[in-house]
């Protein structure tokens, strides 16, 4: 641990360096001769002339941009007051149209003394003019600008250094650069961040705001910075004083008992140590604590009292069932074997969360009603600890006699998975399905299904593309042998079987050549993996497809013919239900008890990106999936989800699942400092906020990004000298290239990506080619699965890598790089919570370096720029009410034909055992009484959770909806040529659950 400390503060050294030269270049520290005008090369300390700044028709925003003051506000706690003010400026003196020259810098230093009574005044005027002329600057005026208000907490006073020269003057730059405003001596009382509530995990504390620029301290000064910077350290996951026990894979493998009771005894001491009443009380008193404030504590003791009992109770069903406990001992060895020596130990909240889940796997009715959310640093290992939990399901399931089916479905609320994620997850099945050979448990192999959808994977493999032989290259979607790690996987399509496999020709590799991974939906759908990784969007399926209905329940039998798997509802082009092209053959019985298929896990990745109409419009499917799970004699899937927000998790998990919330870890009495967490001395990530001045974005950027570069390319030419300068050993040279050498650029907006991607082509001036890919939405999966190849396995030449990686919101989950730690960030995302996440893809293993470019024009990125250690210290707090609801009638009127639809294939169909797929047939059956639109109204009511007395408006539009849809399947419209076609308002089900197309209000709670 001494050397990976020693290690990560050489490489943040190296971090610091690159940020100096990034800084350097931006204000112009180290040049003194241009052949262009410094007003159109440096961007950071610089000051535009008052005048101009007056004439700007842009007003305030014209003055962020482009601004005439900068300093400080700092609240002094009485009058009188005295300290010194001290200015440094520079400026340039035109000698040649292509010769432009430094003056020395212009440095005074000027006494204040206030005076109760004194409310604004102008200091220095005479002084920094006579500095600026004696440096050859003649017209060249400045001043300080001192403005006073007594405050309820003190006396509020503005330091401002103002450039009051002339818009124009002959031969001379009339900006001023490289300035910087001090103040030393004075005594001043911090400020409460008002945007910020109470809180007795908190610190609101701010010791003066900057104006126009950050506020650094140095003991007994302030000063004016160009750029704020916030460190934040690398966690330990063992917050307790007492030594880490053994949490080893093997140890638990052998023993779990021993080491559960090791971790409950060191959480409740720890819990008596720091959240006890006593505890409360004194830390109560030293810090002033409202009554509110103590209230908050109080609850959070009792959360964390009720963590330590479900860990508890963890421990307690280990002992007590010796088939949990043996499928606890090989899911160790399994995660041992997958984890293939990068980790041998369970970090210990994962230890703790897979204790006080494991109720979820015996307990199928108090449990199911909790919906869990883990809320951990990202990078913390949450992926890890869910592969834990699922893996420790399947043994179970296949233990409790279910040989077949579907244990979890994992969904990402992203349109393209990650490459990555889907890799951990075959990794640890196929750890698993060795497991599960030695401990003789029988059943089908354990598998892995890829359920994306066209973009992606194919949704069926028809006869044209069986033939085209260079079809299966296209959809490769892992990078090595799940059993071996054997890289060199060919791709292949069994005619036979009709599958399309990836295969491992390796020597003796336990998989015995194709691989248990099905990346076809109508594979998934034949052979119901154990589990199943996919996007969210795919949820809308289950109304057009009724072969889903193997994701909630049983299938309807099963193919005779050895491979072809399950079998679903017929139809005129598979007259026995089986999903393989041409199949005819005989259908048996599905050889397990119809009530076992049911999964046990539905697991939601990133919860706070479901909001808005994604959100209300997957709290409907949400609802159906329980119901018709339910319907079909299972209990409904427990639902374990991940989220970087707390920010009303409750209540959307409430409007989402219809469950009661739970989360784990419970948040410690104080941030940075809990038990299974907290901050060390070792660097993680630095967070940069820059504000562009009188320069557009773009132009930042592409100096940025040429300093970036220049600066690497100069450690692969000359190394010793740059080592020196950064002060890091020489030996590191190759491994700093390969850290620090792969520029990511983060944008919000797919044209901020594009105009980077241009501009790289001639405005990032480097020696050599610059090498550039894209991970957005737009990029096709094969680039993308390419890209991550590349980024993780660099090429051996520098000059041969990626340089420079444009990258939306696709990036912010699930890249796990180990390589990528510098991110330029263009803008302040909307959500904040994708601010979290976005930067976490950097520095997860070495120390990062986040430059934040402010977009300084808007009032967002302007306000987040005055307290940027706030926001990144505590952006927990400032994230965004969750915008949410189930009741929109708009959002109704989306669903409704889905979940009808979905009704007719999941229910309907299976009971008459024939198809429903045109308006005749279903008369027949409303004819017949077997399909009542009274009845599938009042499901779809209780599907929707919608209340009578409160929701008797969205209860109206639902039976009007059946009215009419019934009305439309009697006297159908000549040109429907499916049932879905004739739903009211010529609307039929969603085909993703993105599909809307113009955005939907949701009027509804927004949770804070």
């Amino acid at each position: 641990m001494e050397r990976r400390r020693v290690n990560d503060q050489e490489k943040g050294r190296f971090a610091d360096w690159l940020l100096k030269e990034v800084i350097a270049d931006a204000r112009g520290d180290r040049e003194t001769m241009l052949q262009i005008a410094p007003a159109g090369r440096y961007w950071l300390g610089r000051l535009a002339p008052e005048a101009k700044v007056m004439a700007n028709p842009m007003g305030d925003r014209g003055e962020r941009l482009d601004p005439c003051a900068t300093g400080m506000r700092i609240l002094l706690p009485q009058m009188p007051a005295a300290f010194e003010v001290k200015v440094s400026v520079t400026a340039w003196r035109k000698n040649a149209p292509d010769d432009w020259r430094k003056l020395s810098a212009a440095i005074v230093t000027l006494p204040v003394a206030l005076q109760a009574g004194f409310s604004a005044d102008t200091v220095g005027l005479a002084e920094l003019t006579q500095a600026l002329t004696d440096a050859g600057g003649n017209g060249l005026r400045a001043r300080v600008d001192l403005v006073i208000d007594q405050t309820a907490t003190g006396f509020d006073v503005t330091v401002e250094l103002v450039n009051c020269s002339p818009e124009k003057l002959q031969g001379l730059d009339t900006n001023l650069y490289q300035c910087k405003l001090e103040i030393a001596g004075a005594t001043t009382r911090p400020y409460i961040l008002e945007s910020l509530p109470d809180s007795f995990r908190y610190d609101r504390e701010v010791p003066a705001y900057g104006l126009n620029c950050g506020v650094g301290t140095r003991p007994g000064v302030l000063h004016t910075t160009d750029v704020v910077v916030v460190d934040r350290s690398r966690p330990n996951y063992w917050g307790a004083d007492t030594p880490q026990p053994n949490f080893g894979f093997q140890r638990l493998a052998d023993d779990p008992l021993s080491a559960a009771h090791e971790l409950v005894d060191q959480l409740i001491a720890w819990g008596a140590q720091h959240w006890s009443a006593q505890t409360l009380a004194r830390r109560a008193a030293a810090g002033n604590w409202s009554l509110a404030m103590l209230a908050e504590a109080t609850e959070g003791a009792g959360d964390f009292d009720r963590e330590v009992n479900r860990i508890r109770g963890g421990l307690a069903l280990l002992a007590a069932n010796q088939t949990l406990l043996e499928c606890f001992k090989g899911m160790n060895r399994a995660i041992r074997a997958s984890a293939r020596g990068r980790y041998d130990a369970w970090r210990p909240f994962q230890f703790g969360f897979l204790l006080a889940n494991l109720a979820s796997l015996v307990d199928l009715d108090t449990e199911r009603d909790i919906a869990d959310v883990v809320w951990f640093s990202t990078g913390g290992g949450k992926t890890e600890t869910y592969l834990g939990l699922l893996v420790t399901a399947a043994l179970y399931d296949r233990s409790r006699g279910k040989t077949s089916g579907m244990t979890a479905w994992s969904r990402f609320p992203l349109r393209m998975l990650s490459l990555q994620q889907t890799q951990r997850f075959a990794d640890a099945l196929a750890a698993a399905e060795i497991e599960r050979r030695d401990m003789d448990l029988g059943g089908d192999p354990f598998s892995l299904g890829f359920l994306v959808g066209t973009d992606s994977t194919p949704n069926k493999v028809d006869l044209k593309m069986a033939d085209d032989l260079s079809m299966p290259a296209k959809y490769r979607v892992i990078d090595r042998c799940p059993f071996c790690a054997n890289a060199s996987l060919s791709m292949r399509f069994d005619r036979r079987a009709w599958v399309l496999q990836h295969v491992c020709d390796a020597q003796g590799c336990p998989s015995g050549g194709a691989l248990p991974l099905y990346i076809v939906d109508d594979e998934v759908y034949r052979f119901l993996p154990t589990v199943v990784v996919g996007t969210l969007d795919k949820a809308a399926s289950i109304a057009m497809q009724a072969s889903m209905r193997g994701l909630i329940g049983a299938p309807h039998a099963c193919c005779s013919r050895a491979g072809h798997g399950y079998t679903y509802a017929p139809r005129s082009s598979r007259p026995n239900g089986c999903l393989v092209e041409g199949c005819t053959a005989p259908v048996e019985p599905i050889g397990q008890d119809a009530l076992l298929f049911a999964p046990t896990f539905r697991l939601q990745d990133e919860l706070h990106l479901l909001r808005d109409s994604l959100g209300a419009i997957d709290a409907h499917y949400e609802g159906l999936y329980d119901d018709l799970q339910v319907e079909l004699g299972g209990p409904r899937a427990k639902i374990i989800a991940s989220s970087a927000t707390l920010a009303g998790y409750e209540d959307q998990v409430d409007v989402l699942y219809r469950r009661l919330a739970r989360v784990f870890p419970a948040p410690p009495p104080e941030m940075g400092r809990g038990f299974w967490s907290r901050e060390t001395d070792v660097p993680m990530r630095r967070y940069v906020a820059i504000a562009p001045r009188g320069v557009t974005v773009d132009f930042a950027v592409d100096r940025m990004l040429t300093v970036l570069q220049r600066s690497i390319r100069a450690l692969v030419q000359d190394p010793a000298r740059v080592c020196a300068a950064a002060n890091v050993p020489v030996q590191l040279a190759d491994e700093l290239i390969s850290l620090y050498g792969t520029d990511v650029v983060y944008g919000n907006t797919l044209r901020d990506l594009e105009a980077v991607a241009r501009s790289s082509e001639t405005q990032i001036l480097v020696d050599g080619e610059l090498r550039t890919a894209s991970l957005t939405g737009k990029t096709g999966f094969e680039e993308i699965r390419q890209t991550l190849t590349r980024l993780t396995l660099p090429e051996p030449d520098f000059a041969d890598r990626i340089h420079v990686v444009t990258a939306s919101a696709m990036m912010s989950h699930g890249v796990d790089i180990d390589r990528l730690n510098i991110m330029v960030m263009l803008g302040l995302p909307l959500a904040t919570a994708e601010f979290i996440q976005a930067t976490a893809r950097v520095g997860r293993t070495h120390p990062g370096l986040v430059f934040v470019m402010h977009k300084i024009g808007r009032e967002r990125d302007a306000a987040v720029f005055r307290s940027f250690e706030q926001f990144v210290e505590q952006g927990d707090r400032l994230l965004e009410p969750i915008p949410i609801t189930r009741h929109s009638r708009r959002v109704l009127e989306r669903t409704l034909p889905g979940l009808a639809m979905a009704r007719i294939l999941m229910i309907h169909e299976p009971a008459i055992g024939r198809p429903i797929t045109t308006a005749a047939k279903l008369r027949e059956l409303m004819d017949a009484g077997s399909y009542n639109r009274h009845a599938e109204a009042a499901a779809i009511v209780r599907t929707l959770g919608l209340q009578p007395g409160v929701d008797d408006a969205l209860i109206g539009d639902v039976g009007r909806w059946f009215e009419r849809w019934e009305e439309n399947v009697r006297s159908p419209s000549p040109d429907a040529k499916f049932l879905s076609d004739n739903a009211p308002g010529g609307s039929g089900p969603m085909r993703s659950l993105r599909e809307v197309e113009t955005q939907v209000n949701i009027w509804g709670r927004r949770i804070a």
